[in-house]
């Protein structure tokens, strides 16, 4: 019975070590996120509600922060509808464009891994070198984009002068970094099995229809996770507008992140900056927890079934 007890012991401590083990392991992330994500962001919760001065004495206001925000600050409802435009031209064009470029490399055609590579280059290279790209090609003196236009003859706008063209100018140009969502989405296509493709083929389905009811559903939870990451960072945008525009001309490309940059380090205004950004958390929160909901009608993923009800099963 000593022997039977002893192992008895022994099991229950395998038990405990395997269990212990593997948070171990994620112990250094679990530690990195706790101080790194979500130390710093209750302690921008905390700062929201003080006035909050880089230099001087820190006061407690409440809610002040975010009265003053919505109900007396034109400034923030500006910011937050130029952002919104810009969000609504970016967001479609990035995941269309980068769905286009998927197709096209998913082909087979020679080159691939050159165009492939060409194609996502961008998206890693620094702010600041693409901007200074950028500003000779949008430059209405010696710009490549309007010697083009004026090729075709077409005389081209002063992109970055003029604000009717401005956040259209930075949506192109914010484009050029949809290298990364073009190889999820690449990816998402050679994940679909060639069975379905050439089952439709024999049963004589256009290639029209094989996109809409073969592709785009498989294609599902990509696009999805594509839509949620180009909303987040389209509301983020700041490096773009900061130093093509500096928020000009007339405060057209005074993007939300800039104005909460400024206020932080411009104004040093740090609890008023750390309200705004919960407020701008709170929004692509709201926008993401939507886009999910509205994911149960157009996302499949592969192996679930429902039932005739509708209910997964």
């Amino acid at each position: 019975m000593a022997a039977s007890a002893n192992t008895g012991v022994r099991r229950r401590r395998r038990r405990r070590g395997a269990g212990i083990a593997p948070w171990l392991f994620i112990s250094p992330w679990i530690a990195g996120f706790l101080f790194f994500t979500v130390g710093p962001l209750l302690f921008s919760l905390y700062m929201s509600l003080f006035d909050w001065p880089i230099v001087g004495t820190r006061s407690f206001i409440g809610v002040d922060n975010y009265r003053t925000m919505l109900t007396e600050d034109p400034q923030f409802w500006d910011s937050l509808w130029i952002t919104t435009k810009f969000a609504l031209m970016f967001v479609p064009l990035n995941i269309v464009l980068a769905f286009l470029l998927a197709l096209l490399l998913n082909m087979g055609l020679k080159g691939t891994g050159f165009f492939r590579t060409a194609f996502y280059l961008p998206s890693v290279i620094s702010g600041v070198a693409l901007v200074t790209i950028w500003a000779w090609l949008y430059s209405s003196r010696y710009g490549l984009l309007n010697y083009l236009l004026g090729l075709a003859g077409v005389a081209g706008p002063n992109w970055l002068g003029d604000a009717s063209w401005s956040v259209l100018a930075i949506t192109i140009a914010s484009l050029w970094g949809l290298g990364g969502t073009m190889l999820i989405l690449l990816a998402g296509l050679q994940a679909i099995p060639k069975e379905l493709y050439e089952a439709a083929r024999i049963s004589g389905v256009p290639g029209w229809a094989q996109a809409l009811w073969i592709t785009l559903p498989m294609l599902g939870p990509m696009l999805l996770f594509s839509l949620i990451t180009s909303i987040i960072g389209a509301f983020q945008q700041l490096t773009m507008a900061l130093l093509l525009t500096k928020g000009g001309p007339l405060g057209s490309t005074y993007f939300f992140a800039m104005y909460i940059y400024d206020n932080a380090f411009k104004y040093f205004d740090m609890g008023y900056a750390a309200a705004m950004s919960w407020i701008m958390f709170g929004i692509v929160l709201v926008l993401s927890l939507a886009v999910m909901k509205s994911s149960a009608a157009w996302v499949h993923y592969e192996g679930e079934v429902k039932g005739r009800d509708g209910d997964n099963g």
